[in-house]
């Protein structure tokens, strides 16, 4: 009864996810959370006693559906507390030996993509580094001989998008960036939640480039380098950076040119080399912002 009640839950949140509120989900999560609790499976056996669960492979995986789905909700829902306690809660399951839960790779690397999005997002390059050395370690899903889990985490739909974000913006690759979310590369709607927090950073980076860079640029230019989609949003930006407006023409403020020149008297040719690379990443992304424009 438990079990088909589970069931019934389950398949709701998966049809209707994209109509109902984060109340509503939460609320038919606490009933499954619930018969959870009566078919003794809200918690993963332990590693060491897996081998004599009382549990079947078929609740556990109801089990374990139970929480991606809430990681899944809380996503939706932009709650990256709620989506890092069900992260949390699901690694147990995924420990767990093939032998007593067969492996979901699918979803699996579906929620692990979204958390290392998450990382991205939050700036905890160290964490989202270490869960990738975890990964390329075990190099599979499922754990005990777990044939049917191996996984090609470069090549994998949902884990390869933000390894690749990672990497582009580490090297100040901007547009491609840009162009992995333009395009419809995007691997499921959870994963659109955080285009526009990567939006934000990147104009935030962009624009402190810029700062170092250059002391002042045409407001054109500048509404093509931020990607933003009239000359008003650029005023709006400007002015909230701090920045002056002046014959069609942002001028950057004194201080962050000085504080630049300082830097570069201190640091020699490291300081003429930081300006030089702002200036490349500058560049390479205006080049590209043309480019889009030239397009549309």
């Amino acid at each position: 009864m438990a079990e088909r009640q589970l069931t019934q839950i389950l398949t709701q949140l998966k049809l209707q996810s994209s109509t109902l509120s984060y109340a509503e989900s939460s609320s038919l999560l606490s009933k499954a959370k619930l018969l959870l609790v009566q078919l003794n499976a809200l918690t993963p056996p332990l590693a060491s006693s897996a081998a004599n669960n009382t549990s079947s492979p078929t609740v556990l995986a109801l089990a374990r559906e139970t929480y991606e789905q809430g990681a899944l909700a809380a996503i939706r829902a932009r709650n990256p507390e709620a989506f890092t306690r069900y992260v949390s809660q699901l690694a147990g399951f995924y420990e767990l030996p093939a032998s007593v839960l067969a492996p979901n790779p699918t979803e699996r690397s579906k929620v692990t993509g979204l958390y290392l999005l998450l990382l991205l997002t939050q700036g905890k390059y160290a964490e989202f580094h270490s869960e990738l050395e975890a990964l390329s370690a075990t190099g599979r899903w499922g754990g005990g001989d777990g044939s049917s889990g191996v996984v090609d985490i470069e090549g994998d739909r949902f884990l390869g998008y933000p390894i690749r974000l990672e990497r582009w913006l580490m090297e100040g690759s901007y547009d491609r960036v840009w162009r992995a979310m333009k395009q419809g590369e995007v691997p499921c709607e959870e994963y659109g939640v955080f285009s526009e927090i990567l939006r934000t950073q990147i104009r935030n980076e962009i624009a402190s480039s810029s700062e170092r860079a250059y002391p002042s640029l045409p407001l054109s230019s500048t509404k093509s380098l931020l990607f933003l989609d009239s000359e008003g949003s650029v005023i709006d930006f400007a002015y909230s950076r701090g920045w002056n407006i002046k014959d069609g023409q942002i001028i950057f403020p004194s201080p962050s040119a000085a504080a630049a020149a300082t830097a570069a008297a201190e640091g020699g040719e490291d300081g003429d080399q930081e300006k030089e690379m702002s200036q490349m990443v500058i560049e390479n992304t205006l080049g590209y912002a043309r480019q889009l424009e030239t397009i549309v």
